[in-house]
């Protein structure tokens, strides 16, 4: 055996890059598993329910449990709505990157379809989702039908640069589109590096 074949990769090769998205509940767990579907970056993407047990500890845990060895890097995530008071004290006490939307994850939905700019309640959120497009007439929480799954992809990038022009934690905002550019950004690099290595 020669000493080239005795080396072990490098540090860069056996890197894992992993997105721990901690959600509130299944509609943002849906949406993750779409751009699961949607982007072939080489970030693995693990999603966990935890609803509103959040605190820092079971951040601290559920990121442990991910990174199995030194190489391992894990980018924290919660994706959580903030119509609850209570219950954003408890996220903005924790360490992690925020993926907050203001009302309700609903306000990423609508601005797929239109500029949301002036502060709503949820239940007006979810009126104006439904009459923002065709396809939001029969909206549901517990699916996304598919003239919506290919909407939302169709729209994603209006969405992001609409999302990008509202104030952070503010009414209207969302901040599910730093997730996206994220999974973009590695994936971009990932088919270059792939082109190049005649992949």
């Amino acid at each position: 055996m020669t000493m080239a074949s005795k080396r072990e990769p490098s540090p860069s090769m056996r890197m894992r890059k992993i997105a721990l998205v901690i959600c509130e509940g299944e509609t943002e767990e849906r949406y993750i598993n779409l751009l699961k579907k949607w982007y072939k970056s080489p970030i693995r993407i693990v999603s966990h329910i935890e609803g509103t047990k959040i605190t820092q500890s079971l951040v601290d845990n559920r990121t442990r449990e991910l990174k199995l060895s030194k190489y391992d890097k894990v980018h924290t995530f919660l994706m959580y709505d903030m119509d609850v008071p209570s219950i954003n004290e408890k996220l903005l006490a924790c360490k992690a990157e925020m993926l907050l939307s203001n009302p309700c994850f609903e306000i990423w939905i609508l601005l797929h379809a239109k500029d949301q700019k002036s502060a709503i309640s949820t239940d007006a959120l979810i009126k104006e989702l439904k009459k923002s497009a065709t396809v939001w007439r029969s909206y549901s929480k517990t699916n996304f039908a598919d003239t919506q799954e290919a909407f939302l992809k169709s729209n994603i990038d209006t969405a992001t640069a609409r999302a990008k022009n509202l104030k952070e934690l503010q009414n209207p905002s969302s901040g599910v589109y730093k997730l996206i550019e994220l999974l973009k950004k590695d994936e971009s690099k990932y088919q270059g590096t792939g082109a190049k290595n005649g992949r």
